[in-house]
């Protein structure tokens, strides 16, 4: 890209019959969606702005901001079915049928759920941790807790315990970063989206109504899944432990798992260069092939 992808210089606005979303739009090319995890003061831009330049150069990318992180319009009701939601009316929006999707963490979820209903809305899919369940790890995981504890009472030391349970190095961890999230993490309306999700009382309450409900877990549909898909994981994950990718690597259809060494949850920034490689090639490769 001869052009430097700012933040300003990238973000539109979508209005919807449920509030404005807004997204950061760069490049040309066939579709690529990209979907941000949750977390104290996580947006789309910052899980992805290291490698839009990258995927900018053969994709036209569109990085959709949920409701209820405090950069879309927020929404009544918990923040993953607002998610699911979200992407069909933002892709109906853009009059968009088809796309390809990258999701990490909560966004791979979203990625794949909206790939089992939708089948005919997502080409190609890839995770980035998340997705499946704990075979041999409790759970929920270290960084999990974390979250949980700094919803239930924000204070900047429990923030930089839950940003050091996402990383493998710990240099990651810098003021700016600390900043920037406890700045988005501790807005009023952010935090209440946050509860709904992360809060121990919504927490137990989303755990029983699972334990309760008919309906199977999206992790038993895998086998449903029609979309080419790449599973991509931090070896030494904390918050989503890498033996949950067993359970989607024997379910999917047709599914390929790059796991990368020295590497926590946030795999597109701590092995960067390497996880936009494997990515692109999958992304990139002839249907056939």
């Amino acid at each position: 890209m001869t052009t430097e992808l700012t933040y300003e210089s990238t973000m539109r606005e979508l209005a919807t019959d449920k509030g404005v979303l807004r997204y950061h739009e760069a490049g040309d090319g066939p579709p690529l969606l990209l979907l941000h995890g949750s977390g104290p003061g996580v947006t789309g831009w910052r899980n992805y702005r290291g490698n839009l330049a990258v995927f900018a150069e053969r994709f036209r990318c569109l990085v959709l901001e949920f409701p209820g992180f405090g950069v879309s319009d927020p929404a009544d009701e918990h923040p993953m079915l607002a998610a699911n939601a979200a992407v069909i009316r933002f892709l109906d929006g853009l009059g968009l049928h088809q796309v390809d999707v990258i999701g990490n963490s909560m966004g791979g979820i979203v990625g794949t759920q909206v790939a089992i209903a939708h089948p005919d809305r997502v080409r190609r899919l890839v995770t980035i941790g998340g997705i499946g369940r704990n075979l041999y790890s409790p759970g929920p995981g270290e960084g999990i807790k974390l979250l949980m504890e700094f919803t239930e009472e924000p204070t900047r030391e429990r923030l930089v315990q839950w940003l050091h349970s996402m990383v493998y190095d710990p240099s990651l961890v810098t003021e700016e970063l600390i900043e920037e999230r406890w700045t988005q993490a501790t807005d009023p309306g952010t935090l209440a989206g946050a509860r709904r999700m992360y809060g121990r009382a919504a927490f137990a309450a989303t755990q029983a109504a699972a334990a309760a409900s008919g309906a199977p877990p999206y992790w038993a549909m895998l086998h449903k899944l029609k979309a080419k898909t790449l599973i991509t994981w931090g070896r030494d994950d904390r918050v989503s432990p890498v033996d949950m990718s067993i359970v989607p690597m024997r379910t999917i259809p047709d599914v390929e798992v790059h796991i990368f060494p020295n590497c926590g949850h946030w795999v597109m920034i701590e092995q960067k260069a390497a996880w936009e490689s494997a990515v692109l090639a999958f992304l990139t490769r002839k249907d056939n092939a």
